[in-house]
């Protein structure tokens, strides 16, 4: 899964470094280097053949769901043409920029938190579906949710869930109003980057309350801190 990321860029150097100088921001959110469930994020989308940066609820569930299905932060790839996704799969595409995001290795109690991050140091574009609209009875109703899939096959031994990740290029191709649900959910599968792309290393146990915020969060750490 996806539980917590780095955006420690402002959401208008993330637009410009992925080509969208032209974007339409409504967005009022800080760099934050520990972005937890339950805020309102930067996501790019296109909305009637407009770039636009919106600040978004980070969880969703549908009005219909309320005690039916649990509210969500992520979605699995293998589920996006299902009943529950499916409609936000054909007009609630959206991406989510960020410099890595965390897991943790290790017994509860004694959990090892890890930054991962692109080698190359570029931006991460993670997939996300998102209810662009607004809400009735509750924040999620018009959230966002980041995609996950099965991190088997090498990738950090850290977790069984990664955040699909794609390439700026692929990631605006899954922006296009014009692609088909069946289109998209294939082009996820296969572009996202895969392991040998990322690069991890542990960082202190701070990150682990949702408060803690600045650069000493995401800075390397010799040994797990146990304090």
């Amino acid at each position: 899964m996806c539980g917590r990321f780095d955006q420690s860029q402002t959401a208008r150097n993330y637009a410009n470094a992925f080509g969208w100088t032209d974007a339409v921001f409504d967005s009022e959110s800080e760099p934050a280097y520990n972005v937890a469930p339950g805020t309102y994020r930067p996501v790019m989308h296109v909305q009637d053949g407009e770039r636009r940066v919106d600040d978004v609820f980070w969880s969703y569930q549908a009005r219909w769901a309320q005690g039916k299905v649990p509210v969500c932060i992520n979605a699995r790839m293998e589920k996006l043409t299902n009943r529950y996704w499916r409609a936000l799969l054909k007009k609630g595409r959206g991406v989510v920029a960020a410099e890595g995001w965390y897991e943790w290795t290790g017994e509860k109690g004694h959990k090892q938190p890890w930054h991962i991050h692109r080698k190359d140091g570029k931006p991460i574009y993670m997939l996300a579906l998102a209810n662009f609209g607004g809400f009735e009875q509750n924040r999620a109703e018009a959230g966002f949710v980041l995609i996950t899939d099965d991190a088997s096959g090498g990738m950090l031994d850290i977790h069984d869930r990664r955040p699909v990740v794609l390439d700026a290029a692929d990631a605006a191709l899954w922006l296009d109003p014009a692609l088909s649900p069946e289109e998209a959910a294939e082009l996820a599968r296969r572009a996202a980057l895969p392991p040998e792309a990322f690069a991890w290393h542990m960082v202190s146990t701070a990150v682990n309350r949702a408060s803690a915020d600045g650069p000493q969060i995401v800075a390397p750490v010799p040994e797990p801190d146990r304090q």
